[in-house]
């Protein structure tokens, strides 16, 4: 997608968040997703596992300046794409600004899947954010109770752009390595409520 057409779609995204009710909105392949309000069980996942990775970040000095944070958007006009993780590690500094997340900044991006739109988290984001050059890619699944954690981007067979090339499974309650953080998945609720 050239400059010109992003910078169009994004001015539509603007638009519909003004007019629409949509929680947020995301751009990619050409696509505006508008997205519905998350459900309880589905921030306290995120609360829960950025109070874990923090806790981390905190005792770790590699880390030191560094947050878990839910919320900033991840804009990549280069390659026509601008997400809004449920999740992101990223330098205190790179917040500290009036425009969007830059890729580079972001060490680590996790998502809850939806019951809604599960294809955007699974097909659509694991295409997108090893694009944008992110490190590592989380995602909580609280209908299955299943986490996958992908890492590796880099270029995959083809001509089919960026993939991540590396991903291991594991279920709720396993204790998951995910880059140089460990995130105790016991702590996280499904959404039947077991």
């Amino acid at each position: 997608m050239d400059a010109k057409t992003y910078a169009r779609m994004r001015a539509v995204a603007e638009d519909l968040m003004t007019r629409e009710e949509a929680w947020a909105v995301e751009i990619g392949e050409g696509v505006i997703t508008m997205m519905m309000p998350p459900v309880n069980r589905h921030e306290l996942i995120a609360l829960r596992l950025a109070r874990q990775l923090q806790r981390q970040i905190d005792s770790d000095a590699e880390w030191t300046g560094h947050t878990a944070w839910s919320g900033p958007e991840i804009e990549a006009p280069a390659i026509g794409r601008m997400r809004r993780p449920d999740l992101v590690v990223v330098p205190e500094r790179a917040l500290d600004t009036l425009g969007f997340l830059d890729p580079a900044d972001v060490a680590l991006v996790a998502e809850v899947v939806s019951t809604s739109n599960p294809e955007n988290d699974y097909r659509d984001k694991t295409r997108d954010y090893p694009a944008m050059g992110i490190p590592l890619y989380l995602i909580i699944d609280p209908r299955d109770k299943t986490l996958a954690v992908l890492s590796d981007p880099g270029p995959a067979p083809g001509d089919d752009g960026p993939r991540y090339r590396a991903r291991h499974d594991y279920a709720f309650g396993d204790t998951v390595p995910v880059g140089p953080w460990v995130v105790d998945s016991g702590e996280f609720p499904a959404y039947d409520g077991s």
